[in-house]
């Protein structure tokens, strides 16, 4: 997902998806640690992703 498509989209669907990544992430960590993941890059990617709609919700939070 662009992060344009992400600043359009309201603070609550943020949320939503912020814990969805959480799950994933954590699925992965015991992934990597069973040795079931390949690429290991997925949990670089996922960390990304929750930093960049961290970021968008504090930004959406301060102009309120």
């Amino acid at each position: 997902m662009k992060i344009q498509e992400l600043r359009e989209k309201k603070i609550e669907e943020l949320k939503v998806r912020l814990q969805e990544l959480a799950v994933s992430l954590h699925d992965l960590n015991f992934k990597v640690a069973n040795s079931q993941v390949k690429n290991i890059r997925e949990i670089r990617d996922v960390k990304k992703m929750v930093a960049r709609i961290e970021t968008i919700i504090c930004q959406k939070e301060l102009n309120k």
